[in-house]
């Protein structure tokens, strides 16, 4: 029989297994400051007697926002104390003063540090705090106001520090389902949100919290679901009350209802309301953005700056989700020389490739450059529902692009039509850029062709050919040496002139030549192209937008300086640029699809396009062997596509040659 094995540990010496032996520092400075400062408060908040814990805590809070102060509190292991010991500790005051500390830690440190939180169990925490601090704010029998004004300040900066830390758990996708599985974290933000008999100190969390809660609702199914869907209708009450008021907290409650909406789409659960009820006090907000708006102008969530930025970051976000709102209007694929359509991806929408399908019933669009002011007037009735529709999609039946297109779209065009004098409205104007650019992208991708969606062609074209008059030829007169204002608008410019093809109201006959000069302007400039996404270089999208001011029915001068502009990119590989070159095949193939069309004779062939193809297929197949799949899937994936594009389409033009 064998021996039993003694235990060499003994249990009385045994270490906590999760805290380390800490070294002391090398550096002298830091030894002494760690002996002079660090050890004496870390040793009192361990203390049994509970003032010189409290008095350690209220320390640590006031040293903490000192960098070398800071780092040496974490060597010393002062988060594991503050969990283990201080956020359990039978005082208010010291609670109160541990999450203080570990809200000024999530504030200073990286954005790690809420993930070693968070692996540290920090949820189950904060779902006893708060559940500990919503008794207090809706105790049983009394109100909030009613309890000692001490206790009343401890409950207080519990409930700001929890709000603080649970926004900056946010960011981890594992933590915001811990967080908002909790029904006790929840309720807690809704009492803080709704503020009924509360204090005005708690009543000034109420920004913060719905902030929260905007930060917990992305993409957050299980939430939408118990918010909009569960037996307790109070939360939706709550936010449903405060989006009519065009300040910080309506903005806020409005990004929130968003997030919430966005959540469910898709979902079987279904819901009475829609963004559309949010554009309105979205519209008023952003209405209040003057030149004049001074830089300085409120703290946090009361700052107009502020509220204004996340109105049009919530009318960005509503912009990319008008196709699921209008029912997937996307266009239809063609494949008459069998290519395989290829995908963009622009301004957070896809981007489909565009079809040529009735464009022969479209051809009296170029002579939209020459409406008189009674056709406009006509078609801005289909706008504001005085005008009969004869498509089945009816513009009233669309309450949020109506909503957009109504309220929105003036004040969008408007900031973007200013000309900033600070940081502030430069930053305004690129979102109403942002803003402009996604609802136009969205909208490119309704098949036009359709005769269902005949009303909103009609609603949104004369918008459309506003947008180019008032935002892109003014930028493009301007020759602006602004890369980020330059791209936003060529990426507008080519989402508004998929929608209006040939009624692109260009400003001279010359115009798209601008396209031409600052692609060669920024050819091989720094910031001209983004590294992550090639495709979202300024140079990929003027190649968009010429392809589609060369579509038919282009006449055949500008076509042929657009196709010669395309095939030279194409013949210049391996110097072209990859994902110019794979935009500049793709715009080949839909500009000259169709052998029907008047320039396919009068420039393809006469100007022997064909023969560059045929030379550049070597070097397309050389492109995507050069390509890495799994540094770059995406660009391997689209010049792929080329290839297999390529070789049908020059059998169908030989094909087909007049």
């Amino acid at each position: 029989m064998g021996k039993s094995r003694r235990n060499r540990g003994h249990g009385a010496h045994r270490q906590d297994p999760i805290v380390k032996p800490v070294k002391p520092p090398t550096d002298p400075e830091l030894a002494a400051l760690r002996e002079a400062k660090i050890l004496p408060v870390i040793k009192d908040l361990q203390s049994s007697d509970p003032k010189s814990r409290s008095t350690a805590a209220s320390a640590i809070s006031n040293i903490i926002q000192d960098t070398k102060c800071r780092k040496l509190l974490l060597r010393e292991q002062v988060v594991h104390t503050i969990l283990r010991q201080t956020l359990t500790d039978a005082a208010l005051e010291s609670r109160a003063a541990g999450w203080g500390i570990l809200q000024l830690l999530v504030q200073e440190e990286e954005a790690d540090f809420c993930l070693h939180l968070y692996r540290l169990d920090i949820v189950t925490a904060i779902e006893y705090a708060a559940k500990a601090v919503s008794e207090k704010l809706v105790p049983q029998g009394t109100s909030f106001s009613s309890i000692p004004k001490t206790e009343q300040a401890f409950a207080t900066s519990i409930a700001s520090s929890l709000i603080s830390i649970l926004t900056a758990l946010a960011d981890s996708q594992d933590a915001v389902l811990s967080i908002t599985g909790s029904v006790a974290i929840t309720r807690f933000l809704f009492i803080v949100i709704d503020g009924q008999n509360s204090t005005p100190d708690v009543t000034a969390l109420r920004s913060d919290a719905i902030a929260c809660l905007v930060a917990l609702c992305e993409d957050n199914v299980a939430l939408a679901e118990s918010v909009l869907g569960g037996g307790d209708d109070s939360p939706l009450k709550t936010l449903m009350s405060l989006k009519d008021e065009a300040n910080g907290d309506g903005v806020l409650a409005c990004a929130a209802l968003h997030g919430l909406f966005a959540s469910l789409n898709g979902s079987e659960h279904a819901v009475d309301a829609d963004d559309s009820i949010l554009v309105p006090t979205l519209a008023k907000a952003i209405a209040t953005v003057t030149p004049e708006q001074a830089v300085a102008n409120g703290h946090g969530w009361s700052s107009p700056f502020e509220y204004q930025t996340l109105a049009l970051e919530v009318l960005a976000s509503i912009g990319t989700t008008l196709n699921a709102a209008m029912g997937e209007s996307t266009p239809k694929e063609k494949e008459e020389w069998g290519g395989i359509e290829d995908d963009e991806d622009m301004g957070d929408v896809e981007d489909l490739a565009s079809s040529d399908e009735g464009e022969e019933d479209k051809g009296d669009d170029a002579a939209e450059d020459d409406m008189d002011e009674d056709a406009m007037d006509a078609d801005m009735d289909v706008v504001t529902g005085d005008a009969e529709d004869d498509g089945d999609h009816n513009i009233d039946d669309l309450p949020t692009l109506k909503a957009l297109l109504q309220a929105a779209l003036p004040e969008l065009l408007r900031i973007a039509r200013l000309q900033p004098n600070n940081d502030n409205l430069l930053q305004l104007q690129s979102h109403a850029l942002s803003a402009l650019n996604n609802i136009a992208w969205s909208l490119s991708l309704v098949d036009f062709s359709d005769d269902h969606n005949l009303g909103i062609q009609r609603a949104w074209t004369p918008i459309a050919r506003s947008v180019w008059t008032s935002v892109i030829s003014p930028v493009l007169a301007s020759d602006t040496a602004d890369l980020n204002l330059a791209a936003q608008v060529t990426g507008l410019a080519w989402a508004v002139a998929r929608s209006l093809r040939g009624g692109t109201p260009l400003a001279s006959d010359d115009e798209h030549r601008k396209f031409i000069a600052l692609y060669q302007a920024t050819k091989g400039a720094e910031g001209a192209r983004d590294q992550d996404d090639p495709f979202q270089g300024l140079g990929v999208k003027c190649i968009g937008v010429l392809g589609q001011l060369a579509l038919h029915p282009a006449p055949a001068p500008r076509n042929r300086e657009i196709g010669a502009f395309l095939i030279t990119l194409v013949a210049g590989l391996p110097e072209t640029p990859a994902a110019d070159a794979v935009e500049a095949f793709n715009q080949i193939f839909d500009v000259y699809a169709d052998e029907e069309y008047p320039y396919d004779r009068e420039v393809f062939w006469k100007d022997n396009f064909l023969k560059h193809l045929e030379h550049a297929t070597p070097k397309v197949r050389a492109l995507t062997k050069s390509i890495d799949k799994k540094s770059q899937a995406e660009l391997r994936n689209r010049a792929d596509e080329v290839l297999l594009n390529l070789g049908p389409f020059i059998t169908y033009k030989q094909k087909h040659k007049p």
